[in-house]
């Protein structure tokens, strides 16, 4: 087994809320009392989406990028490589972490348990083959509809239904525009990798306008549940791209994407308290 320090720094701590938030969202959306809210099962899970299905999805991308990651800068600097020395124990870690969650899930009912296997496949063929869907152009971007899964497992397991289909649109046009948005830095290793991606197919302009279509078709779908804070998470959004777009260099565009995580945490933190209050009793 690596050290837990490598070990948590492949799980990413600073994009755990991309699965915990949309968690806890779904939760918000579907409980009516506090006690839904806070049961045994949302709280066992809620545990999950933080480090050990994190150690999955980002560690199984790792292990299969290691001949792009060892070019890109932003391994070495940002976040940690995984060297082919290191995929045997970090496999371990992964499925000592996961497991015990999985077998719970297997007493789900059909839809929870439905959105459990749909997060376990989008995130493990994302990046393994024999799809790995990273290497294919657009459809990259809409894998990362796996980060929607979480609130959909969450809504599930109170409701017993998947949440409303426009809604989960919405999420999924966020997420590709994330997903896609991230990509933009990576161009110039990835070329260099001879890795396709959403970013090398459209280059940087036509990301830059793909990731504003995909935030302002997500607005307006999310509108009808959200009213204005949808428009006001929006305009954020599309601000951020807009001043990415003008931006001389890759590093500088980094620099702005690094401001990702922190803005997504505060729209995160808001849109909780702003369903949780209109749905809480």
């Amino acid at each position: 087994m690596p050290d837990f320090s490598f070990l948590l720094k492949v799980s990413r701590p600073r994009f755990w809320l991309y699965l915990f938030g949309p968690y806890i969202i779904g939760l918000a959306a579907a409980a009516s009392t506090r006690g839904e809210l806070l049961s045994f099962g949302t709280v066992v899970f809620g545990l999950y989406f933080l480090f050990p299905a994190n150690l999955l999805l980002y560690g199984i991308n790792d292990i299969f990028d290691f001949e792009t990651d060892k070019l890109n800068p932003k391994k070495r600097e940002y976040e940690a490589l995984v060297r082919p020395d290191d995929v045997r124990s970090l496999v371990l870690a992964i499925l000592l972490t996961n497991l015990p969650f999985i077998i719970a899930a297997l007493f789900f009912d059909t839809t929870a348990l439905a959105a459990m296997a749909g997060f376990l496949l989008f995130s493990i063929f994302y990046s393994a083959p024999p799809v790995r869907a990273k290497t294919i152009p657009v459809v990259d971007s809409i894998f990362n509809v796996l980060y929607i899964f979480p609130g959909l497992l969450a809504f599930a397991l109170i409701t017993g239904n998947f949440a409303p289909t426009s809604a989960i649109i919405a999420g999924g046009f966020w997420t590709a525009a994330m997903h896609a948005y991230s990509a933009i830095p990576d161009i110039e290793s990835d070329t260099n990798a001879g890795l396709e991606t959403v970013a090398t197919f459209l280059g940087r302009n036509g990301t830059h306008l793909f990731c504003s279509a995909c935030y302002l078709l997500s607005a307006l779908l999310a509108f009808p549940f959200l009213g204005a804070l949808a428009a006001a998470c929006g305009f954020v959004y599309l601000a951020l791209i807009l001043t990415s777009l003008y931006a001389k260099r890759y590093s500088d565009i980094f620099g702005i994407y690094k401001y990702f995580p922190a803005v997504n945490t505060v729209i995160g933190f808001i849109l909780f308290w702003y369903v949780a209050l209109n749905n809480l009793t």
